[in-house]
């Protein structure tokens, strides 16, 4: 049976790479064609090229999500390349990790402009594509961090709340139109980030969660799926945490 996804367009923000590349893979696996935004070339076309190995449609297109005339440019270019824009996953992020009183403008504003102002701006882009069509699916990358917070990260805590803050209110405006607005809050997910830490750092963070195990990529990118699916039609607003229970 063709999966419900087959045929979709969907854009799949800071996808070159981490937790962007495995929901780029998850949706083309289900037929989904798939254009990528990130600001490093040389991994967009390494996983460009193994989403075309699996007989889909790829784009991948150098873009900085904190810029909106690129961010535009990039619609126009996914509208041209491959016609439609159905799904647009915002996964684009940084840290810039530092305690309150010691992070700077800088730390603060990076992070702030990166991650919501950049899902502010794909989100405003894509929506007046899907509004058109009168239908589509947006689902934006938060943290469990925007829910409970963590020290030294009241930048990124900030950005990813903000994100839980404009996905609600972005679906309630979209709603009566056919659109769908979540937000997915991982956890602590096997990560580049996350594989850099000591030892008994990850043991401490493992003691913390009680399935006693960090998440995968793959667990983000299933929750992803789930909720641009059709069995998810009937779900708007709504964040969805993935984190083995950390945040109960």
């Amino acid at each position: 049976m063709a999966s419900s996804l087959t045929g979709q367009v969907a854009i799949v923000t800071g996808g070159a790479r981490g937790i962007g590349r495995e929901i780029a893979l998850v949706l083309a696996r289900d037929g989904v064609d798939v254009a990528l935004f990130d600001v490093n070339p040389q991994q967009l076309e390494q996983t460009v090229a193994e989403l075309r190995a699996m007989g889909r449609r790829a784009e991948g297109l150098t873009v900085d999500v904190t810029d909106g005339k690129q961010v535009d440019e990039g619609m126009a270019k996914v509208l041209d390349k491959l016609g439609r824009i159905d799904i647009l996953i915002n996964n684009a992020g940084i840290t810039k990790d530092g305690l309150l009183v010691r992070m700077d403008d800088a730390q603060w504003d990076r992070v702030l402009t990166v991650n919501l102002t950049g899902t502010f701006l794909c989100t405003r882009a894509a929506a007046k594509h899907m509004l058109k069509q009168r239908r589509g699916r947006i689902v934006s990358i938060a943290s469990i961090v925007g829910i409970i917070g963590n020290p030294g990260q009241a930048n990124y805590a900030a950005s990813k709340a903000g994100i839980i803050g404009l996905t609600k209110a972005v679906a309630k405006e979209l709603a009566s139109r056919g659109i769908t607005c979540n937000a997915v809050a991982p956890g602590f997910i096997k990560t580049e980030m996350t594989e850099a830490l000591p030892e008994p750092a990850k043991q401490r963070l493992m003691e913390a969660i009680p399935m006693g195990t960090l998440g995968e990529p793959s667990d983000v990118a299933q929750a992803v799926r789930f909720l641009v699916s059709d069995a998810a039609r009937y779900v708007t607003g709504h964040v969805l945490v993935v984190d083995g229970g950390l945040a109960m």
